[in-house]
């Protein structure tokens, strides 16, 4: 803990110093999962990178101590070795537990544990002034609960103490077929229901196919049954493998609570680690673009393998932002009711044409909250007030090339999810002015600005600062890139390319020890 309290040290002097200048920053974490552009040159940056390591677990408590820029495979790798795993494990291995805090992740477990901040136990933060605190839920709560999901402008988290489950060898894994889209919402709320489940998650691959994806942790597997794996070059993308299996399957009745009362499932056995970090090549299925951009080379097996390395999610988004690309790439997350899902998705297929989408079960917080919410709640059993859950759906393709258009139908969905009553996930582009940001989460703005005077925060950008797209600055961006070498097909593609072969992130998954070795 010296080292770690040497460097805490040291970033709360560099902090105190901008605080009394009053001069704002914003905080260098060494990686990025989101597609919102970058700070532009010459922000005053506060440098945290240093903070990746896991200082310890304990079996005993079944908790880690953890930093903020330690990737999720390292941590997997670390608890794994106690027999521990936590209960929500992003499904990318390079998103740090410092972004699931202070953003929003919700995964395949959330239906069950919450969101990932929902999985911590108390957090060390360097507050705007300088000073250092420890918040949890019986300790300075209140700032416990407003950084989660605010994305760091109350403060830079600098330690976090995670709960852990037992961890088990392979999780039972389930596909079973649905046909229409509201058969696949409804397939997954039932799903969430079974006692046995331990994630959940649907992919809707079209109008007319989608699969629900269930798993439970277990250390039995039937002698005859094969280990799947999905982590190696040679090894199925796992999209193309689920909707392979069920491609055949009759369309289960999505009235059942168990995805196992129908004879229409396909199981296989999948090593743990290797469940959770399953969707990592290809990025779900958004790397299957990069084909669409390099139009002449051919999408098959051969070239999967081939070009492995890239295909990784680390990868992707070192090639994503590089290339510019991700100026006009649809990446967004938008959590729903239940009876709202099927209304949003016909809305947004239509207006976006993009296929296959996620869909992922999630145990809501009420507000006051950024992460995203409905507000819908009910009386439980005790008396108590219970939020109900809601519905992700993950929207991820190209967008339209005209840089206005695609600006005008992504706020068009923002309206239409609005109307309908959900809230998007903050990771990416953001269209809304501040008085429209505002009134979308204006329940929560007493409540957060408050937090801001209390905790020092105001010389922090706010969650709007942080979030939002500057159009006139972009507008201008995309003229620029229209000038350059770069905008010309395929260099921009092949410079993404080469600035992600620079990273040397393809060593991080060729060495992965979260990797079957079996």
């Amino acid at each position: 803990m010296e080292r770690h309290t040497q460097a805490v040290a040291k970033i709360a002097t560099a902090v105190r110093g901008l605080f009394d200048k009053k001069e704002p920053y914003r905080i260098f974490h060494g990686s990025t999962n989101s597609t919102r552009p970058r700070p532009r040159a010459g922000a005053r940056i506060v440098d945290i990178s240093a903070l990746c390591n896991v200082v310890g677990v304990d079996r005993t408590t079944r908790t880690a101590l953890v930093e903020p820029n330690v990737p999720m495979d390292r941590l997997v790798e670390s608890t794994l070795r106690h027999g521990l795993v936590p209960p929500v494990v992003m499904e990318f291995p390079g998103i740090t537990a410092g972004g699931g805090y202070a953003g929003t992740a919700g995964e395949s477990s959330s239906f069950r544990h919450g969101f990932f901040s929902d999985t911590v136990n108390w957090v060390e933060m360097v507050l705007g002034n300088g000073d250092v605190v420890r918040a949890s839920r019986h300790e300075k709560p209140d700032l416990f609960r407003g950084a989660a999901g605010s994305v760091g402008t109350l403060g830079t988290t600098t330690l976090m103490e995670l709960r852990l489950v037992e961890a088990k060898k392979y999780v039972r894994t389930t596909y079973t077929r649905t046909r229409g889209v509201a058969d696949a919402v409804a397939a997954v709320r039932a799903a969430t229901q079974a006692p046995d489940n331990d994630y959940v998650d649907g992919i809707l691959f079209s109008a007319d196919h989608g699969a629900v994806i269930t798993g439970s942790m277990t250390d039995e597997k039937p002698a005859d049954a094969a280990v799947r794996t999905f982590s190696r070059a040679r090894d199925p993308w796992f999209y193309m493998h689920v909707r392979d299996r069920t491609a055949s399957l009759a369309p289960s009745s999505s009235s059942s609570s168990s995805s196992s009362s129908s004879g229409a499932v396909v199981v296989d056995y999948i090593p743990l680690a290797e469940y959770l970090f399953r969707y990592d090549r290809a990025g779900f299925w958004v790397g299957a673009q990069g084909w669409t951009y390099f139009k002449y080379v051919p999408f098959n097996r051969w070239t999967r393998w081939l070009l492995d390395d890239f295909m990784h999610t680390r990868m992707l988004y070192r090639a994503l932002h590089a290339s510019g690309e991700s100026a006009r790439f649809v990446v967004q997350d938008l959590g729903l009711p239940y009876d709202q899902a099927a209304k949003f998705i016909d809305y947004a297929t239509d207006t976006f044409g993009i296929w296959p989408l996620w869909l992922c079960p999630l145990r809501q917080t009420l507000p006051p909250t950024f992460h995203p919410y409905t507000g819908e709640a009910e009386t439980a059993a005790d008396g108590s007030t219970v939020p109900k859950d809601i519905l992700n759906v993950g929207l991820w393709g190209w967008g339209p090339a005209d840089h206005d258009d695609f600006v005008a139908k992504n706020r068009a969905l923002e309206d239409k999810l609005v109307q309908l009553g959900g809230r998007k996930w903050l990771y990416a582009h953001t269209y809304y002015s501040q008085d429209e940001f505002w009134t979308v989460y204006g329940e929560n703005r007493q409540w957060y600005e408050a937090l801001r005077d209390k905790y020092h925060a105001t010389t922090l950008p706010s969650v709007h600062d942080k979030v939002r797209i500057d159009l006139d600055a972009a507008r201008e961006e995309r003229k620029r890139t229209r000038q350059s070498l770069k905008s010309r097909w395929p260099v921009g593609g092949l410079y993404g390319i080469w600035q992600a072969i620079r990273s040397n992130d393809h060593h991080l998954h060729r060495r992965a020890e979260w990797k079957y070795k079996g």
